[in-house]
């Protein structure tokens, strides 16, 4: 459990818990391997978890009709992905492959719903920093979309 603490202590959602709500998180969290080439999940799944990459590397990509698989990300040790369908209840937006052997920790939607419930300050902290993830990931997409509007009146 102290490698976990440790891990989850450099996770952006995390980064603002102490030590003991740190350890709250690592015993609702499981570990699980993926072969190189297995899915995590697929593109339309009903999200329930989300994952942190213990060793290894994800490609998150998506199907494009007419040309495949489009890689947006290799996401490595330390990653946090498919958090936003546990926080939206959604469906997956995109596929997670492992990439070379993946160890990843997971947190279930239920446990990760009861652990904000029975802490309040904890779910305070996680939910601040998530505003500020979203908030980033927000700012970065309208840098890009600006980007490209600007390329495309050429």
């Amino acid at each position: 459990m102290p490698d976990t603490i440790a891990l989850l202590r450099n996770v952006a959602i995390f980064r603002d818990l102490d030590d003991a709500e740190l350890g709250e998180v690592a015993e609702v969290s499981h570990e699980e391997e993926f072969v190189s080439g297995a899915y995590i999940f697929r593109e339309g799944e009903h999200g329930n978890r989300l994952y942190l990459i213990v060793q290894g590397e994800v490609r998150i990509s998506r199907d494009v009709p007419g040309s495949g698989e489009e890689a947006l990300a290799v996401l490595k040790t330390g990653a946090v992905f498919g958090e936003m369908a546990v926080f939206d209840r959604s469906e997956r937006s995109t596929h997670a492959i492992s990439n070379g052997g993946t160890r990843v920790l997971t947190i279930a939607r239920p446990d990760f719903e009861m652990l904000l419930d029975f802490n309040r300050e904890l779910a305070y902290k996680v939910l601040w920093s998530v505003t500020r993830l979203l908030s980033g990931r927000l700012r970065s997409t309208n840098d890009s979309l600006r980007s490209f509007l600007a390329m495309s009146m050429f």
